[in-house]
């Protein structure tokens, strides 16, 4: 892959960045709002300040129990309550270079969810740590790893991939039969080859008893 190409996956990343950075200063992540109410808001304020007018995959905020789900589940729309976890998970396209940024945020003062949210931010640096320290994994012995992982914290991982090829939009399709494109549990492949597509990491961990979850995602460079 190019320098110029990883040059925009990293600009288009800080990009996302500071545009959590403004969800996060004009306080649209409070308790009594729907996650859909939020969703809207978030979309228009990615038009209006950052020029932002697609998405590569579905918008996502979840708050509460809808934090235990995966990907491809749409769950039922909730109200962010007092005291309460939820996720944003946000692919936006700046000028036709993707980006894909996860992160979690705690409402109230819950040890438990602060405790989950930050095991999950600090979980995905170890990750990557050990991503990029072994260049023959394969995409299901790294899927393996990040399961095992979360029970290393305490939690059980929740997500069905462990990350995903990113790239100039459109990229290489992803669908669930494409399993090269997927650190997936199926996926054989080496991730690290001559020609390895740049990957986003996803660590999700949950806890079903207490119906929370936590999710943390960004580029593995």
């Amino acid at each position: 892959m190019s320098n110029s190409l990883v040059e925009n996956l990293q600009k288009a990343e800080a990009d996302a960045l500071r545009l959590f950075h403004r969800i996060e200063e004009l306080g649209f992540i409070r308790a009594g709002r729907m996650e859909s109410e939020v969703n809207r808001a978030i979309f228009q304020l990615a038009e209006k300040e950052f020029g932002v007018k697609k998405f590569w995959h579905k918008r996502i905020v979840r708050a509460g129990e809808n934090t235990l789900y995966p990907y491809n589940v749409n769950p039922p729309d909730l109200v962010i309550q007092q005291q309460d976890i939820l996720f944003l998970d946000f692919g936006p396209i700046f000028e036709a270079y993707e980006a894909d940024v996860g992160r979690t945020y705690v409402i109230g003062n819950d040890p438990v969810r602060i405790k989950l949210a930050e095991d999950v931010e600090h979980a995905w640096y170890v990750a990557r740590d050990y991503f990029l320290a072994h260049p023959k994994l394969t995409a299901s012995e790294f899927d393996t790893y990040c399961v095992k992982l979360a029970d290393s914290y305490g939690w059980e991982f929740g997500g069905e991939i462990a990350g995903h090829v990113i790239g100039q939009f459109p990229h290489i399709n992803i669908g669930p039969e494409k399993y090269h494109s997927y650190l997936h549990p199926e996926n054989n492949n080496r991730i690290i080859t001559d020609e390895t597509p740049y990957w986003i990491i996803e660590i999700h961990f949950v806890d079903k008893a207490k119906k929370i979850g936590g999710f943390f995602e960004q580029l593995a460079i």
